[in-house]
């Protein structure tokens, strides 16, 4: 194996996926600039730049799934899906039960998500939740270089759409691009650990709907996905040093959720907390609870979210998203 960034093993997987698949086609945005490595092995008809019209080129996307290619639309950030959301809501989430069966839409949405670098309410958010509402579409978010190449890899062999989301923290080059040169006097928390590591060359298949766990304890559990995850597994150690002893989930999906794994998780430990960069309200935190609520498990239960608009000022923004300081201090809490 060799040791890939976040965002390289995601094009990898991409590569390799074009390389046996000739019906997979990538547009958007900036496209021919942002996976130039794929313009140069492919070539302009399969990978091709669109005007900046989020609704048009996920429509299109939507159009060309329909008509037997395996599209891969970028979206540049999430928060740009609400312009298209149309082309997910009521088109690519529905075709196939509105044709009974007959008519999948095997298409990919990757979009960037995620704050912590400065850019503000209308740029950092993670929607996972919202988008996870729609049923009919998988939501996707890996946290680390071989979850993203193998979750990418099972996206891309899906007869269905998925969305695909990375975090701009664990991409060296959306950060560069977000948030680089322009900001040089600004240090952004970044973990390491999700932001480069070892990834199968081909990459592996990771299975869409199965959570993992990246740390075993007894006295409670913490769900996430994305960097959320770095930042518990960080949480785990100072809480380690006070006697608590923490497991942590990756959920590495958000629809299909793992509920298996987490009733086992949480039946175990009988305190449950979830971390989300997300909204707090009507999201994956209040799903979870559900989840553990309809097994008739008796648990402990808090949250470590989003409670409203992330502001710009970077200080305000910290206290905002849900940091180590505030994930420690709401175990204690559900510990008593």
């Amino acid at each position: 194996m060799k040791e890939y960034g976040f965002g390289e093993a995601i094009d990898l997987a991409v590569t390799e996926a074009m390389r046996r698949d000739d019906r997979i086609v990538v547009f958007g945005e900036d496209v021919p600039m942002v996976r130039r490595e794929l313009l140069v092995r492919f070539g302009p008809e399969r990978v091709r730049g669109t005007p900046i019209s989020e609704s048009a080129f996920l429509g299109a996307g939507v159009g060309a799934a329909m008509a037997g290619l395996r599209p891969i639309v970028e979206i540049m950030l999430v928060d740009f899906v609400a312009v298209a959301l149309s082309g997910l809501l009521n088109e690519a989430a529905k075709i196939e039960d509105f044709s009974g069966g007959s008519w999948p839409v095997p298409l990919v949405v990757r979009a960037t998500c995620g704050g912590g670098y400065g850019d503000g309410g209308q740029h950092e958010q993670a929607l996972w939740g919202l988008l996870a509402g729609i049923p009919g579409l998988t939501v996707v978010v890996p946290s680390t270089p071989a979850d993203g190449a193998g979750l990418m890899m099972s996206a891309l062999a899906d007869d269905g759409p998925v969305v695909f989301l990375e975090h701009k923290l664990l991409s060296a080059r959306w950060l560069e691009w977000m948030a680089g040169s322009r900001r040089d006097t600004v240090t952004f928390d970044i973990p390491l650990a999700g932001a480069a590591g070892e990834v199968p060359d081909p990459p592996v298949a990771v299975p869409i709907g199965r959570a993992v766990v990246r740390r075993e304890g007894r006295h409670l559990v913490m769900f996430s996905v994305a960097v959320g995850v770095h930042r518990c597994l960080e949480a785990a150690e100072e809480l380690e040093q006070r006697g608590i002893e923490a497991t942590v989930v990756d959920l590495r999906t958000v629809r299909p959720l793992d509920r298996h794994a987490i009733v086992d998780a949480a039946g175990a430990t009988k305190r449950v907390l979830v971390v989300d960069e997300d909204y707090a309200g009507f999201g994956l935190s209040g799903e979870i609870a559900a989840v553990v609520a309809e097994s008739g498990l008796a648990a402990r239960f808090g949250r470590v979210a989003v409670e409203g608009t992330i502001p710009y000022a970077r200080h305000l923004e910290r206290e905002a998203l849900p940091n180590v300081d505030r994930i420690v201090a709401a175990a204690v809490d559900l510990i008593g």
